[in-house]
């Protein structure tokens, strides 16, 4: 019987510790895919300013650079437009940089190597704001004439109320349908 208790009091333990934990891992970009972060051809100076529109970056992802013979700068916003690398907020020179997106909006990227920031070697990443948690249902448009009315749409404090007796419900089912499993299972 107390081997059953200890069972119990894990299952239970292990349940109440991962119910309301949500952890998402963040992705990893390599920045301009396989060619890496590499200087633009001529006619290729919108490289970057591409490969980042075809991505959605989120809090906790992060930025792989992978290069040869050059750095990564990340600077402020007219540091980028100028193309001025003399004053970065960090710098990276060892060929395989990573650099985690911490918080949301802008991120600025430039070459270290003289000029070719000038030529397109250089990116603006934006970083997503997390979605808000709507507190009511979107409005419900009215019947056609004719029709019966419908119900009011519920107020803001009876969604609290049972948002809030869901999740009591869950703490509370929860051991009890774990006590139940596990007696059942036990010889």
């Amino acid at each position: 019987m107390a081997s059953l208790l200890v069972v119990l009091c894990t299952c239970v333990i292990v349940f109440m510790a991962t119910a309301n934990t949500c952890v998402e891992a963040g992705r990893q970009f390599k920045v301009g895919g396989r060619f890496g972060w590499h200087e633009p051809g001529p006619n290729n100076t919108e490289f970057y300013s591409q490969w980042a529109e075809r991505n959605r970056f989120q809090i906790g992802d992060a930025l792989v650079f992978e290069y040869q013979n050059d750095s990564v700068l990340s600077v402020e916003k007219w540091d980028y437009i100028n193309c001025d690398a003399s004053n970065p907020i960090t710098a990276f020179d060892n060929g395989k940089s990573t650099f985690n997106l911490d918080r949301p909006g802008d991120f600025y990227f430039i070459s270290g190597t003289d000029d070719h920031c000038k030529n397109g070697q250089r990116l603006l990443v934006d970083v997503m704001h997390p979605h808000p948690i709507l507190k009511s249902p979107p409005p419900i448009s009215l019947p056609p004439e004719g029709f019966p009315p419908m119900a009011p749409p519920p107020s803001d404090q009876s969604l609290e109320l049972s948002s809030a007796s869901l999740v009591l419900t869950s703490i509370f089912m929860s051991p009890l349908v774990t006590f139940v499993s596990v007696m059942l299972l036990a010889p």
